[in-house]
């Protein structure tokens, strides 16, 4: 009799998912109001992937010119705020044209800030979705690296197309991309027979 009592809740209890070993979604996933957001980063497809890189890509250099902007003036109102004296080269170089150097190297320095500055930004705006986005980044480079020619092959006549596949955005550009690589390997095997 006891146990007539119990089936009901064993097959209740059956139509509960098990999850063996450690997943990957959080416990609080349905607790958040977000939920939605987290389950479309989770389906994400490739044609979806490749337009959030674009994105990506985007912030990274919008975030790129103002910060080279940033550099060039932070650069000329500190080097031209010192004082100079045009007698005394500084490491043998006159004083205005070493200043003026700094100034392009404060730049060169903003303009290379800038991407991961921007990178850091778009990761912060697109929390949700930053690990999806993470694991199909190094699904594709798992392929771009699988996929490649290989980097003996090239000369410096004839350097290798688009080796770390970073002008690819789309999967149309991939397909293409694929067809460079075959190509220049049959060029690159014909050339050494």
């Amino acid at each position: 009799m006891q146990n007539f009592a119990w089936s009901p809740l064993r097959q209740n209890c059956r139509a509960i998912p098990r999850f063996v070993g450690k997943t990957n979604v959080p416990s609080t996933m349905f607790l958040r109001p977000n939920s939605t957001k987290v389950e479309a980063a989770k389906n994400m497809n490739w044609v979806e992937y490749f337009a959030v890189r674009r994105r990506r890509r985007q912030w990274q250099t919008a975030f790129t010119i103002p910060c080279a902007m940033v550099g060039f003036f932070g650069g000329s109102f500190y080097f031209g705020s010192l004082s100079t004296d045009p007698t005394k080269p500084i490491m043998g170089i006159d004083p205005m044209m070493f200043y003026g150097g700094c100034t392009l190297l404060c730049m060169g320095v903003g303009y290379v800030v800038g991407p991961s500055l921007g990178s850091s930004v778009w990761r912060l705006v697109n929390r949700n979705s930053v690990t999806r986005i993470d694991a199909l980044d190094r699904e594709f480079y798992k392929h771009v690296a699988r996929n490649r020619v290989d980097a003996s092959l090239q000369s410096a006549t004839n350097p290798i197309p688009d080796y770390y596949g970073e002008k690819i955005g789309s999967l149309r550009e991939y397909k293409q991309w694929l067809r460079d690589q075959a190509k220049y390997k049959r060029k690159a095997l014909l050339l050494e027979e």
